[in-house]
């Protein structure tokens, strides 16, 4: 596959988040009015096309991804930040929940000036929010290229609902998103 980089194509726009378990960042934005397609992935390394046991080994410095096809007029990318803050831990710099290494960690990946000026301008809204006494460790990094992860992966969550609940829950994602966001 080829690596894709542009941002807009016809009447939507892409945006690229590193939130740990690229199977956990798909349905928030599936959820959202306007979001037309999420895909999982692999970006920021120098590895062309990586497949996911490379990147699972933690020796190629791609990180696990998400990229969300959405409708600038109907979801802004604000929003599209907004819910990428919610289900993330801000303050882990080796990874997500129970997914130890690099490869979990989190980014947010922008692929335009606009893009770059809002992710900053979103995380320093949150540094001085007061919400967290630690540093916010989520870096703003431009995208070079992003790859489709394997079939297998694209809506996991929804085509191995009962293994995605278990792993889920098991990791600790939610109850670790509720101490750090509260409800909802």
């Amino acid at each position: 596959m080829t690596a894709l980089t542009g941002h807009a194509q016809g009447n939507t726009q892409t945006a690229v988040f590193a939130g740990g378990c690229f199977w956990c960042m798909e349905p928030p934005y599936d959820k959202l009015e306007g979001v037309t397609e999420t895909t999982s992935g692999y970006a920021g390394g120098e590895l062309e096309n990586p497949s996911y046991q490379q990147v699972s080994s933690g020796r190629t410095e791609h990180l696990e991804v998400v990229r969300v096809r959405y409708n600038p007029d109907e979801v802004s990318y604000g929003k599209l930040l907004e819910v990428f803050w919610r289900n993330i831990d801000p303050l882990d710099d080796g990874g997500q929940f129970c997914d130890r290494g690099y490869q979990y960690t989190t980014a947010i990946f922008t692929q335009s000036e606009a893009q770059q000026e809002a992710a900053q301008a979103s995380k320093q809204e949150l540094v001085e929010s007061g919400r967290f006494d630690q540093e916010i460790v989520t870096p703003v990094r431009q995208l070079e290229a992003f790859y489709p992860a394997e079939d297998y992966h694209q809506n996991y969550y929804d085509k191995n609902p009962i293994r995605y609940w278990y792993y889920r829950t098991s990791c600790g994602r939610d109850s670790r998103l509720e101490e750090l966001w509260g409800e909802g």
